[in-house]
C-alpha cells in the first residue's frame, strides 16, 4: 500500500479556531449533530488554552500540503491520568493512517511524560475511530445512554494502561 506523506507538527493558536469550525461542520454533516456539540468543542479547547502546561500536554495538528488534515489533543485529566480529547480527521484524509499516527502521539507523549494510564470519552457512532482505540490497545470501560446535540447516543470511556 501506498502511504500519502502527511506530517504531523505542534499546534499554533490559529489552529485552534479551525478545530472548533472543522468539529462543528463534520460532526453536523456527518451525524446531525447541533450547535450544541461545535460549544462542547469550543469549551473543551477554551479550557486547553487557559490551562495549557506544555510539561504535561498537546496539541497536535496533522498537515498534507500545507493544508490541516487532522488534530488532537492530549490534557492531563490527573497526576496519573491523561485524556485524549478532539481527535479528528478531514473526510479526504481518512485511510491515510492520519488518526492512527495522531492517536500514537499521544501515547508516546503519555508513557514519556509521567502518565500511567490515557482515557477518552467517544460515541459508539464512531466507528472508524473506536477502532483506531481499539487497535492502539484501547478497552472500553464504560458505556451510558445519553441524549446530547439532538441525538440518542450511547457514550463511552476507553482506557489504555501505560
Amino acid at each position: 500500500m501506498n502511504e500519502v506523506a502527511f506530517t504531523i507538527r505542534p499546534h499554533s493558536a490559529d489552529d485552534i479556531d479551525w478545530m472548533i469550525r472543522r468539529h462543528g461542520e463534520i460532526y453536523a454533516e456527518e451525524y446531525g449533530w447541533d450547535s450544541r456539540f461545535r460549544d462542547l468543542v469550543a469549551q473543551i479547547a477554551s479550557d486547553f488554552v487557559r490551562d495549557f502546561d506544555p510539561s504535561r500536554e498537546r496539541c497536535w495538528i496533522a498537515e498534507q500540503g500545507g493544508e490541516r488534515i487532522g488534530c488532537v489533543l492530549l490534557v492531563r485529566k490527573a497526576d496519573d491520568i491523561a485524556q485524549l480529547r478532539l481527535l479528528l480527521v478531514e473526510p479526504s484524509a481518512r485511510g491515510l493512517g492520519v488518526g492512527r499516527k495522531l492517536v500514537q502521539e499521544c501515547i508516546d507523549f503519555a508513557s514519556a511524560h509521567g502518565y500511567r494510564r490515557m482515557r477518552l470519552w467517544t460515541n459508539d457512532v464512531l466507528l472508524s475511530a473506536r477502532r483506531i482505540y481499539e487497535a492502539a490497545g484501547f478497552r472500553l470501560i464504560e458505556e451510558e445512554k445519553h441524549e446530547s446535540w439532538g441525538k440518542p447516543l450511547t457514550s463511552q470511556t476507553w482506557e489504555l494502561q501505560l
